[in-house]
């Protein structure tokens, strides 16, 4: 017998398409985008001095008389809601590392050496446009991959693209964030409290040993996670987005309960369930409830701590977190003189880092290690297709935003830099899309 569920009137016209439409690959880089088109255009409105002033509110606590940690509200998006997104790259490198595509030698040394030369290119080409100058301290903007819209980008490509190449992408952002992490916790941190970063450091070391004692309780994690690592590294000077990639990594990676045992118990538990007593009334009963909520638990127990986390907060990071983050930071109100600014050491430093600097770096190092049989280009892959995946790798809008914030003070910089990056990204994206849409109609 085929049983269909009917659909309420609500469930067909808007929960089922809302689902529908979050749930695609490309949907994060379209409301990513949407909202940097959007803080572009009221930062160059009528609107422009309410926009920017919006971002300089303070929040804080009042404790007894006294204020505590009274930052503006930009301040708390870059370092407060930007932490859920390292948060999260936090938990997919430890994923792959532990068994994904960074977990075998192998396959793992392309997309990581690819990722090193995309990061040390682009520093290098940066530093040649600003060497010894004011705006020399700017090399990191143009280091990292934005995996978002790359992957959106690729995604719209549609199915004929070779797994082997999103894979690759994917491996190579992920290690571009790593890269990324590591430059502003040692490059584009300010001066250091080491009583504070001390305690974040102990806290740190206790999720660790809660980890190998077998404490599982997420509840737990976020409480001590947020107040013993998070806010002391917040207090250190360390950027605080580092304390959560780091806290990502005491996250379990082990489920209670193999997969033989979860099949075994849930046959079980399907086979009481049909034993039942069943009645004509549209509600279950309580012996029917109990037994369901017996197979959420081991369904759970079935999934590590780290694989829940990372598929619970996914959508809250790609429609919550990236699109306030690109509304507080992308909105660059352009003065008269754009060509001046176009043409700037730090817009071309960015421009070219991104563009050049990703294309040798990723095309031409990945090309390297193959000619020299250190490695193999990955099966389903042409040097077309690797030189696509370099022009993608120069999208660099998320991440190359949030280093900019780091290394700036100076707002001309700051504009400078970020029209770089918007100019760099769209051009990336753009031909990236058409080469590897030629190379993927030469395949089919």
């Amino acid at each position: 017998m085929k049983y269909e569920i009917t659909p309420t009137p609500a469930e067909k016209w808007i929960i089922n398409p809302i689902s529908k439409f979050i749930s695609k690959s490309t949907t994060g880089g379209i409301v990513l985008f949407v909202a940097a088109i959007l803080a572009i255009f009221l930062a160059n409105s009528q609107w422009k001095d309410a926009y920017h002033h919006l971002w300089e509110h303070k929040i804080g606590f009042i404790f007894d008389g006294n204020s505590y940690l009274n930052l503006s509200l930009h301040h708390w998006v870059n370092d407060g809601l930007m932490a859920i997104f390292f948060f999260v790259v936090g938990l997919e490198l430890k994923r792959e590392i532990i068994g994904g595509e960074l977990s075998e030698p192998k396959k793992a040394l392309l997309p990581i050496v690819a990722a090193i030369g995309g990061m040390i290119f682009p520093a290098l080409i940066y530093t040649i446009f600003n060497f010894g100058t004011d705006s020399g301290h700017g090399w990191g903007i143009p280091m990292a991959t934005d995996i978002a819209f790359a992957l959106g980008v690729l995604y719209l490509l549609g199915d004929k693209i070779p797994a082997t190449l999103k894979i690759f992408l994917t491996a190579l952002a992920i290690v571009d964030d790593l890269g990324a992490v590591l430059v502003i916790a040692f490059f584009y941190t300010a001066e250091i409290n080491f009583l504070a970063l001390g305690i974040g450091l102990g806290f740190l070391a206790f999720l660790f040993m809660c980890n190998k004692l077998g404490v599982r309780n997420i509840l737990f994690f976020a409480i001590i996670g947020i107040l013993g690592v998070w806010l002391p590294f917040l207090l250190s000077g360390v950027h605080a987005t580092i304390a959560a990639v780091l806290v990502a990594f005491t996250i379990p990676s082990t489920s209670r309960i193999d997969e033989n045992y979860f099949t075994l118990k849930i046959q079980k538990y399907l086979g009481h369930f049909k034993e039942l007593d069943t009645t004509d009334a549209p509600m279950l009963t309580e012996n029917q409830i109990h037994v369901l909520q017996e197979m959420d638990v081991t369904t759970k127990d079935a999934m590590s701590p780290l694989h829940r986390l990372e598929h619970s907060m996914h959508s809250f990071v790609s429609f919550i977190v990236m699109p306030v983050f690109a509304l507080a930071n992308a909105g660059v109100t352009f003065s008269n003189d754009i060509i001046a600014n176009a043409t700037s050491n730090v817009t071309l430093g960015v421009v070219l880092g991104l563009i050049a600097g990703k294309v040798i770096g990723v095309f031409g190092v990945s090309s390297l290690m193959i000619k020299l049989k250190l490695s193999m280009l990955p099966e389903g892959m042409t040097y077309k297709s690797l030189f696509g995946v370099g022009l993608l790798a120069s999208i660099g809008f998320t991440m190359s935003l949030f280093v900019t914030n780091l290394a700036f003070n100076n707002p001309e910089y700051e504009l400078q830099a970020k029209l770089g990056i918007f100019i760099a990204s769209l051009i990336g994206g753009i031909f990236g899309f058409i080469i590897l849409n030629k190379n993927r109609k030469s395949i089919s």
